[in-house]
């Protein structure tokens, strides 16, 4: 299994940007698929983003379509969640996950092997 540690949230207003950054352990961070998820308080964990292993292929949750971008550097063993034009509803805490294979599009938590252990977002209006 690969660790994960995620940085970079904090709390911003409404239409304001911030960028997750998401750092794995391991040689193999290439053979993992990428995926960002964020659990709201008294709701349950929901897919946001994913990205396959080269970067060449991402999927989006419709609620973020358009305002968030994934990518990841191989070189660096990161993986990077820009959220643009943030809205209150955004808050949550937001985690990484990975998941060994080509499949990409995995929306559903438990198919990921590894979890990071979060990161607050607070959106205020």
């Amino acid at each position: 299994q690969v660790q994960l540690v995620e940085s970079g949230g904090g709390l911003v207003q409404a239409g304001d940007s911030l960028r997750l950054s998401c750092a794995a352990s391991g040689r193999t961070f290439s053979s993992y698929v990428m995926g960002w998820f964020r659990q709201a308080p008294g709701k349950e964990r929901e897919f946001v983003a994913v990205i396959n292993w080269s970067g060449s292929g991402t999927y989006y949750a419709d609620s973020v379509k358009g305002r968030f971008t994934i990518s990841r550097d191989n070189a660096k063993n990161t993986v990077y969640l820009q959220m643009n034009t943030l809205k209150p509803e955004d808050t949550a805490v937001y985690y990484c996950a990975a998941r060994k294979g080509s499949a990409y599009y995995i929306t559903t938590a438990a198919d990921y092997d590894s979890w990071g252990q979060g990161t607050q977002v607070t959106v205020s209006s």
